[in-house]
């Protein structure tokens, strides 16, 4: 009866759009990638939520998907990703999507947001051995495809970017320097970009091996992947509260190897979702939004 009450007392225009969001996903069951996921939940903020299981996490985790709220029914949105740097729906350091919401973002530049969950710790790696630890694999094969199947999202490399800090930072820069065909802008934001060992902030039990990490290695991906970045800038590097000495050193290498990027240098802020960073990262990753 809540969920019947708040929607009532919306505009006529709002309650339609929100219609039409359950729409793109029914009420059947949908599966991707021997993925087992939800129709969506709509709860008082907007948000969508699918429960997803899949044979590359442990447990049930889920997809919640923050939509324009007013679409003309033949638009394609471009899509960014809100990384996670939790496990789960683990909000010690804030909440991506409540950021994006608090400053209307997905109504300021018409984009649809996107944040998974991921049932261990988000490095945005396989595990070498562990089938239950694969998250680049549950990203790549269950996430992003059933986003482009359910909603109405540009389905191109250029409509599809990335966000994160800290761990999702490492994530937001690795997936696209891994598959640099399917993602387009990647902003990072204080995160640990200059790792060269698995031996901090839970690392080692997602990487497995020395072996496997610098399979996802940042510096040794910018060394390798340069060529297929292309002549726009589609690195983010924004500002700091705990790396800023991985920061310096990233950049000092994107400029020895003229890779074109965007870079801030601060100000220093708290390490955490809610200090202000996000709205800035958004306006990077769409510079040509209305």
């Amino acid at each position: 009866m809540r969920r019947t009450s708040f929607l009532f007392l919306l505009p006529l225009s709002t309650r339609i759009c929100i219609a039409v969001a359950c729409l793109f996903a029914s009420a059947q069951i949908l599966r991707a990638a021997d993925a087992t996921i939800s129709a969506a939940r709509l709860d008082a903020t907007g948000i969508l939520t699918h429960d997803v299981e899949s044979p590359f996490q442990a447990g049930k985790t889920s997809i919640r998907v923050l939509l324009p709220t007013k679409r003309n029914p033949d638009e394609r949105f471009p899509v960014i990703y809100v990384l996670p740097v939790e496990a789960r729906d683990e909000s010690r350091y804030g909440n991506g999507l409540a950021e994006i919401l608090k400053h209307d973002l997905h109504n300021k530049h018409r984009a649809v947001f996107v944040a998974p969950t991921f049932s261990h710790l988000p490095w945005y790696a396989d595990h070498p051995t562990n089938e239950l630890i694969r998250q680049e694999s549950y990203f790549i094969n269950v996430v992003v495809p059933f986003i482009d199947k359910t909603y109405p999202v540009k389905t191109d490399r250029d409509g599809r970017h990335l966000l994160g800090f800290s761990k999702s930072g490492w994530g937001a820069w690795t997936l696209p320097l891994r598959h640099p065909d399917r993602f387009g802008n990647a902003a990072a934001w204080d995160a640990p970009l200059n790792k060269d060992k698995p031996n901090q902030f839970g690392m080692g039990d997602i990487f497995g091996t020395q072996e496997n990490f610098e399979k996802y290695q940042v510096t040794k991906l910018i060394a390798s992947q340069a060529e297929k970045l292309g002549p726009e800038p589609r690195l983010i590097l924004l500002g700091y509260d705990n790396f800023r000495d991985h920061h310096e050193v990233v950049r000092k290498q994107l400029l020895d190897l003229k890779i074109p990027h965007i870079y801030r240098d601060g100000p220093k802020r708290q390490h955490i979702w809610g200090s202000g960073w996000v709205p800035e990262a958004v306006e990077l990753l769409l510079p040509t939004s209305p």
